[in-house]
C-alpha cells in the first residue's frame, strides 16, 4: 500500500476500561481500522488527563489509576478516514462511554510497509 499527499488524521480519545462488551473500546476501534483496510492505527496512553466529566485520571504512584486516557490515532486518505467515522460513532453508541472523535489534515511525506 502506498500512500503519499494530502491525507487526514482521525483523533480518537478514550478511557482505559471504556468497554463494547467483552473487548476494551480501544481495541475494538483498532480490529475495526483494520477490518476497513486502513493504513493504520496507534493507540497512546496518557498519564494524566480528564474528560468529560473532569474527574482527574492519573497514573501516580500512590493512586493507581485502571482508567487512563488513550488517543488512538489513524492517518490515511481523506475517504477512507471520513467512511470509517460512522463505524468509531457506533461503537461509542454500543459501548455507551464517552469520547471525542477529532479530524485534520496531515501531509503523508513517506509511508512503506515492511517487507
Amino acid at each position: 500500500m502506498r500512500i503519499s499527499g494530502e491525507a487526514k488524521l482521525l483523533r480518537i480519545f478514550v478511557g482505559e476500561s471504556d468497554k463494547c462488551g467483552t473487548v476494551t473500546v480501544y481495541e475494538k476501534i483498532v480490529l475495526e481500522a483494520r477490518k476497513s483496510n486502513l493504513a493504520g492505527a496507534t493507540v497512546y496512553k496518557g498519564i494524566m488527563g480528564y474528560g468529560g466529566t473532569s474527574r482527574i485520571h492519573t497514573a501516580k504512584f500512590l493512586r493507581l489509576s485502571e482508567d487512563l486516557p488513550l488517543v488512538i490515532e489513524i492517518v490515511d486518505e481523506a475517504e477512507k478516514i471520513e467512511k470509517f467515522i460512522p463505524t468509531v460513532e457506533k461503537i461509542f453508541e454500543e459501548s455507551n462511554s464517552g469520547g471525542l472523535i477529532t479530524l485534520e489534515r496531515a501531509e503523508i511525506i513517506k509511508y512503506t510497509a515492511n517487507k
